[in-house]
């Protein structure tokens, strides 16, 4: 490229300096000359790269922290003009993100296709684009850019990490209370009957009664309040803590091959919040629990509880957009939504907050029989203030089980291993009325 620069810059010179010393016509030849080739080299790029066309494909639009995730480019030359070289910049604010290349020789209406691999380091919701695309001429005289915007996006869910157990308050038993609250679900209550509906179970259908009254009719339930486990997530702002973090770098082998590290957290207690949540969703309603989640961030979250797969899919992608910007302390959120959950159920508390106040809230909830749960992320180890041990003290003395989680800490372990009969826990139970 830069050899064909400085050819046409001299055959420009010389046609210039031998038209005003000498009278040969070999010299406005050269000035001619160099001056078709500026403009053939002008139109030459505006032309080729005129008839460019970028496609770009991803077979998923969700993934997660930790996983490989593969984009399929295709550049096209519509033109009838040989491209001698474009360059592919893959503009996407995703982290780490791959798919960048120089082609050449791309043939008049021919294209080339190839592969990206991103291996992918934080949640979030990221657009596939813009993609630009820079040409260049074959003397490297003239080059243009052309911006390809696209309107495909790929959410990064929370990493998961499996657990073999975690406890709930007893309360989550099933045979509680009857509450007046109709439930999709089939409970131990059943309230009523109705007029079957298309997309009714067929084990709903209540046999005397449609036998009875000559039509289908399936039986209403009612939801077991004891089967609830709640999850409140802190993300008041300034209310976490984290260290500097430099995502590991992958070899391309690795990413191709898949040979990529077990992911790491970053040292961040609003990450290590988010994955926990995940982690204790996927668990519970893996166990056929109804879960709920509740986060006052900027925009309040309060998803309700149901025990479903498509529950599970609602809380991550959720998850996946959480960030530290809320108003309202744990201790507010918990005062405000408490009044709105089931007695019998466990209330989960998540938080690197290690005022007072989270012992207003947990003692709120035991006055509403809520069987609260505390995990707490020592701030310390993240690079915040001390004070984790003389809460969890006076936590475990009022009868509110902690489960402590440090920076490094394996998630899948440490939840699995906690046990609240490890601390001086006296579960008090709450009496329920006989079903008539």
């Amino acid at each position: 490229m830069r050899a064909g620069r400085v050819l046409v810059v001299l055959l420009f010179l010389v046609g210039v300096i031998g038209i005003l010393i000498t009278d040969e016509q070999i010299y406005p030849r050269l000035l001619y000359l160099s001056l078709l080739v500026l403009l053939v080299a002008y139109l030459w790029t505006r032309l080729a790269l005129a008839g460019i066309r970028v496609h770009r494909h991803a077979r998923l639009q969700k993934a997660s922290a930790g996983d490989v995730f593969e984009e399929h480019f295709e550049i096209r030359n519509a033109s009838p003009f040989l491209v001698p070289n474009i360059e592919v910049i893959n503009e996407s604010k995703l982290p780490g993100v791959s798919g960048s290349r120089v082609l050449t020789r791309i043939g008049g209406r021919r294209s080339v296709t190839y592969l990206a691999r991103t291996y992918l380091t934080h949640r979030g919701r990221y657009t596939l684009g813009p993609t630009a695309v820079t040409g260049n001429d074959p003397f490297g005289l003239f080059h243009a850019t052309r911006k390809f915007p696209s309107d495909e996006t790929v959410v990064i869910l929370p990493v998961i990490y499996e657990i073999t157990s975690f406890p709930a308050g007893p309360g989550v038993l099933p045979g509680g209370q009857a509450i007046r609250k109709k439930s999709a679900d089939v409970t131990p209550h059943a309230s009523s009957v109705r007029e079957y509906s298309p997309g009714d179970p067929l084990k709903s259908i209540h046999w005397p009664t449609t036998a009875r009254r000559g039509k289908v009719m399936v039986k209403e339930f009612e939801q077991d309040p004891q089967a609830e486990v709640w999850i409140f997530l802190d993300v008041q702002d300034g209310a976490h803590y984290n260290q500097p973090y430099t995502p590991p770098a992958l070899e391309a082998s690795q990413i191709l091959y898949r040979r990529v590290p077990r992911f790491v957290l970053p040292p961040s207690t609003l990450e290590y919040t988010v994955s926990i949540a995940a982690t204790l969703s996927h668990y519970f309603i893996g166990q056929k629990r109804a879960v709920g989640l509740v986060a006052a961030g900027r925009i309040p979250t309060f998803i309700s509880a149901e025990r479903s797969d498509r529950q599970e899919a609602k809380a991550l992608e959720t998850l996946a957009y959480l960030e530290d910007d809320g108003r309202l302390s744990l201790s507010e959120s918990v005062t405000m939504q408490a009044p709105q959950l089931s007695a019998g159920g466990t209330a989960i508390l998540v938080t690197a907050n290690v005022r007072p106040e989270l012992l207003t809230a947990c003692e709120d909830l035991q006055r509403r029989g809520l069987y609260p749960f505390v995990v707490l992320l020592d701030p310390e180890t993240f690079g915040g203030s001390g004070g984790a041990d003389a809460l969890q003290q006076t936590l475990l003395t009022r009868g509110v089980p902690v489960c402590r989680v440090r920076n490094g800490d394996d998630l899948s372990q440490t939840l699995s291993a906690f046990s609240p009969s490890r601390g001086k826990i006296s579960w008090q139970r709450i009496p329920s009325s006989p079903l008539t």
